[in-house]
């Protein structure tokens, strides 16, 4: 695959795993899993430049993603984070690092650090591993983002669930403002 079509094929799975499997007439199950080969199949039938289209292609996907978006397993592939779907998480709840990171603009702070932080257009609030990474996210929405710390250990030991999701990225259903607080 010429880089190209590996944008395109990212595109595709990223919608299909995240937001639309019906529109290829996929199923998908309760924990966000699809059949591997049955997706390969429908991207063949939907989008003619992919009639070469392999479960291989679609593992080099998986494994060349620096950010783990995709999960393989068996012969099922799930998208890690990002869903507008509502599904029930299974991912590791355990190892969460004390403080996690969120971004958010001058005009939200007030808001957030008042009333939490809740899911935007996404079915999960997601978290960064890292302040940079944090500052990279936040660097897609707005221009001088603020770095919030959130206690995710502690909001987790106190029933708020953070899921492990991929790599760097933590996800939960929404973070009370006590567990906020600006970064410094």
């Amino acid at each position: 695959m010429n880089d190209e079509e590996l944008n395109h094929l990212g595109r595709i799975m990223a919608g299909i795993l995240r937001h639309f499997p019906d529109r290829f007439g996929l199923e998908m199950d309760e924990t966000g899993w699809i059949d591997l080969e049955e997706m390969v199949e429908a991207i063949q039938r939907k989008r003619d430049r992919f009639h070469w289209l392999s479960p291989r292609h679609v593992n080099a996907v998986v494994q060349t993603d620096p950010k783990g978006r995709y999960e393989l397993e068996d012969d099922r592939i799930r998208a890690t984070y990002a869903h507008s779907l509502d599904l029930a998480w299974d991912f590791p709840t355990e190892g969460i690092p004390e403080t996690l990171y969120y971004p958010v603009s001058e005009e939200e702070l007030d808001l957030v650090l008042d009333r939490g932080l809740q899911p935007r257009d996404r079915s999960l609030v997601h978290l960064s591993e890292t302040y940079e990474s944090a500052v990279s996210a936040g660097l897609r929405r707005v221009e001088n983002p603020i770095i919030l710390e959130v206690a995710a250990q502690k909001a987790n030991e106190d029933g708020n669930t953070v899921w492990n999701a991929a790599k760097t990225v933590y996800t939960t259903e929404e973070v009370p403002p006590e567990y906020i607080s600006r970064s410094q």
